[in-house]
């Protein structure tokens, strides 16, 4: 007989494959995991729960910070901390009243970021922008523009490392992390699940360029790519050997890695890449984040086709795998199942998010997350959700279904 866990507690036995009491389900516990701040309201009220203002903690993908009694609801066991913004407690002070012109209302860190133009888009930071027609911010080309009549944008090394110097933590910033992440941890029995982009390395198959421009610098700058990454490799690991004694014990998992391998059919670039421009660095970080917190699990975020790669990310050392999306490639959820199996635990890949769940009806949502949720739990090693972001056309029954037919997989 199974004994009665905590989130924490529950969570933690399924990264550890033993067997937790009931399945660990998440909701927001990192910005792919999520809920369009448009569709949380509708959401919130179809779970007869008090209205509010939607927090909005990524106003790029203008996510909602799930509020703890919405978690409750859906028997989710994870909070987040990012962008200094916490679902553990609340932050009154840290919120900010803005409508994005009427659309949405809102709560936000920095209505200043924002500005309304005569169309009626909306600018973010002068850089991005979220037209009428739309519930994301977004930039031309994907904010990756590419000029294939000139060279291949290559950084400056040496510039480059030295600009990496301004971005290492200082001892007062490192004392308020610690201090910020201990009261998390004294406020609530959930698992901790930590974004802090002075330890995540800007590793990644579109980083510095893009995505058309930096898997053709892997194989035609090989040497360049490796240079660039050791260079990272060597910063965050400062980063990480002052930071985490200081906060091991607090956090439960931790967003090492935000690499999207996958298009919808293949990865990006082959395996052979993988090998040998990144796995050893991912490794290193890795096998350091091990050492100095054992008991913390280190997550990589990487959408797409990414099934032929899986082998080498569980050699990358990393501990869990999101967001299982079955539903791009030719393979199925119980291939992944089968080649991650008490090797690396998986996170998310609940219902298939490009047919099921938006147009699918309810009671197929329900049968789906049901049915996923049984096989990828076999084992243990697996904590569910949707595959990625549950976005704004989505409605809350469909939402509500999803979390049910999961509760109800055993």
């Amino acid at each position: 007989m199974t004994t009665t866990m905590n989130s924490r507690e529950r969570v933690m036995a399924a990264l550890n494959f033993e067997t937790p009491d009931r399945l660990p389900k998440d909701l927001g516990g990192m910005l792919s995991t999520g809920i369009s701040a448009f569709a949380y309201p509708r959401l919130v009220e179809a779970l007869g729960l008090p209205p509010r203002l939607p927090k909005l903690y990524d106003t790029g993908q203008m996510l909602a910070m799930p509020d703890l009694d919405v978690l409750d609801a859906l028997g989710c066991d994870c909070v987040v901390i990012a962008n200094n913004a916490t679902n553990a407690f609340e932050q009154t002070e840290f919120w900010h009243p803005y409508d994005f012109n009427g659309r949405l209302p809102a709560l936000v860190q920095r209505p200043a970021a924002f500005q309304t133009q005569s169309d009626g888009s909306i600018l973010q930071n002068g850089v991005s922008r979220m037209v009428t027609s739309s519930t994301v911010f977004d930039e031309a080309h994907g904010g990756q523009p590419v000029d294939w009549m000139g060279e291949l944008p290559m950084l400056d090394l040496e510039e480059y490392k030295k600009s990496l110097e301004r971005r290492i933590l200082s001892d007062e910033r490192i004392k308020s992390i610690r201090d910020f992440y201990q009261r998390v941890r004294e406020s609530t029995d959930r698992a901790i699940f930590i974004h802090d982009g002075s330890i995540t390395p800007d590793i990644s198959i579109h980083t510095h360029g893009g995505m058309a421009v930096f898997p053709i610098l892997c194989l035609t700058e090989p040497d360049y790519v490796a240079d660039l990454h050791g260079i990272e490799t060597e910063h965050t690991l400062r980063n990480i050997r002052m930071l985490m004694p200081e906060i091991a014990p607090n956090v439960d998992v931790i967003m090492a890695a935000a690499d999207d391998w996958g298009t919808q059919n293949s990865t990006i670039a082959s395996p052979a890449v993988f090998r040998k421009l990144f796995m050893p660095y991912r490794r290193r970080i890795n096998d350091v984040f091990h050492e100095l917190a054992p008991d913390t699990k280190i997550f990589l975020h990487s959408c797409g086709a990414i099934y032929d790669i899986i082998d080498l990310i569980v050699e990358s050392h990393f501990d869990i795998l999101n967001p299982v999306q079955w539903c791009a490639g030719k393979r199925s959820y119980k291939e992944w199942k089968d080649k991650a199996r008490k090797r690396i635990a998986l996170w998310g890949g609940g219902v298939n998010s490009q047919v099921t769940l938006p147009l699918g009806t309810v009671e197929q949502v329900e049968q789906e997350a049901r049915e996923v949720a049984s096989y990828l739990s076999q084992d243990s090693g697996y904590v569910f959700c949707n595959i990625h972001n549950i976005l704004s056309e989505i409605a809350p029954e469909k939402v509500i279904a999803m979390y049910r037919g999961a509760s109800e997989e055993r």
